[in-house]
This record gives structure tokens, C-alpha cells and sequence, in this order.
């Protein structure tokens, strides 16, 4: 079986309160704080381009690209087993 790569975006407490609402449904929380979980994401510009897991109106999944300033990122980890659960024990 092969390995998903997950991504974990931290963004600084300043940018979740500018974006305010507008990011609550992509966060997800853990241990280590709010947390976006991303399958892909692109630093290589002005805004990292992210894309997270959703819902449609339907209740399908659907894939979402967010895109913020690289500015309010705080910390990117990359997991590679996406079989488990982000966090520190």
C-alpha cells in the first residue's frame, strides 16, 4: 500500500482572526492547536495554495483549494503515513 503525503499547515493567531469564520470549517484541532490538513500544497508564490478535503452542498466529498499569504503560515509539517492521527503524545 502506498503512503498518502499529509500536510499540516499552523497558521499564526493573527491570521485565523483576520480570516476569521471564513477558515473555521478547514480547520481541524489536535493537541498542537487549530491546524489545516492539506493533500497538496504550493509555497512557490506570494499565496501557498492548499487543497483540503470538503463537503459539497450534496454532503460528497469534494477536494477545496484555499489560498493564503505566505505571510501568515506559521509552521508546514509534512506526514507521510496518512493512516494516523496528527499530533504530539
Amino acid at each position: 500500500m502506498a503512503e498518502q503525503q499529509i500536510y499540516v499547515v499552523f497558521l499564526f493567531p493573527q491570521a485565523l482572526d483576520v480570516l476569521g469564520e471564513a477558515i473555521k470549517p478547514y480547520l481541524s484541532e489536535g493537541p498542537a492547536g487549530a491546524h489545516l490538513l492539506c493533500s497538496e500544497i504550493d509555497t512557490g508564490g506570494t499565496f501557498c495554495e492548499m487543497t483540503v478535503q470538503g463537503r459539497s452542498a450534496a454532503d460528497k466529498p469534494i477536494e477545496i483549494e484555499l489560498m493564503v499569504p505566505v505571510a501568515m503560515i506559521r509552521l508546514i509539517v509534512s506526514v507521510l503515513d496518512g493512516e494516523h492521527e496528527f499530533g504530539f503524545g
